[in-house]
């Protein structure tokens, strides 16, 4: 059972992303506050979702919630940042765009950097934690995979509509058969 939030008493933002361990595409982040009395029996971390359960989790999430952002960062800034920067980054790129601003913010994993002086807590786990990490966790994923799905149709080789751009088997033996494109991630381990 997820834990509606950490602070009853403030408005609590979660952030998540999808797309760290990916050799193509961008790292996406979201930012999510909910209402303080949100539930969804299908709300859990987007690894635990279904691909049909987190599609219908997305319209929902974004009906409901107080406010939303969802930022994604291109391969150009994760070969400037790194991979766990660039996350970062879309985090904070992410929050800016909230149309209200969190007093408490929660994050998915164990780093991030201050931002705007706002009090965080990182959460090893949180999007199978924390409500609001979760929804993030849905809505950086939905969205991710929907721009890789339009990516895919431009290099169908690569099978990023399947793959989503993870290091599968048939990925790495794309790139070896036909090389790289302007989506890969120069500054990893492509083969």
């Amino acid at each position: 059972m997820l834990k509606k939030y950490l602070n009853n008493d403030l408005i609590e933002a979660g952030c998540d992303e999808a797309g760290r361990g990916c050799l193509a595409g961008p790292v996406v982040a979201a930012a999510v506050i909910l209402p303080k009395d949100f539930h969804h029996p299908l709300l859990n971390d987007s690894k635990q979702v279904s691909e049909k359960n987190r599609e219908i989790l997305r319209p929902i999430i974004e009906k409901e919630a107080i406010a939303f952002a969802v930022t994604a960062e291109p391969v150009e800034v994760i070969a400037e940042l790194n991979i766990l920067w660039a996350s970062i980054k879309g985090m904070h790129d992410s929050l800016d765009k909230l149309s209200i601003l969190p007093e408490y913010v929660l994050v998915d994993g164990n780093r991030f950097r201050p931002w705007r002086d706002i009090p965080y807590q990182t959460v090893v786990g949180g999007d199978g934690k924390y409500a609001s990490i979760a929804a993030a966790s849905i809505l950086a994923k939905t969205y991710r995979d929907e721009y890789m799905r339009k990516i895919a149709i431009e290099y169908p080789e690569y099978l990023w509509d399947k793959n989503k751009g993870y290091p599968t088997k048939s990925h790495r033996a794309a790139i070896a058969k036909f090389g790289i494109t302007k989506y890969h991630r120069v500054t990893f381990n492509l083969l």
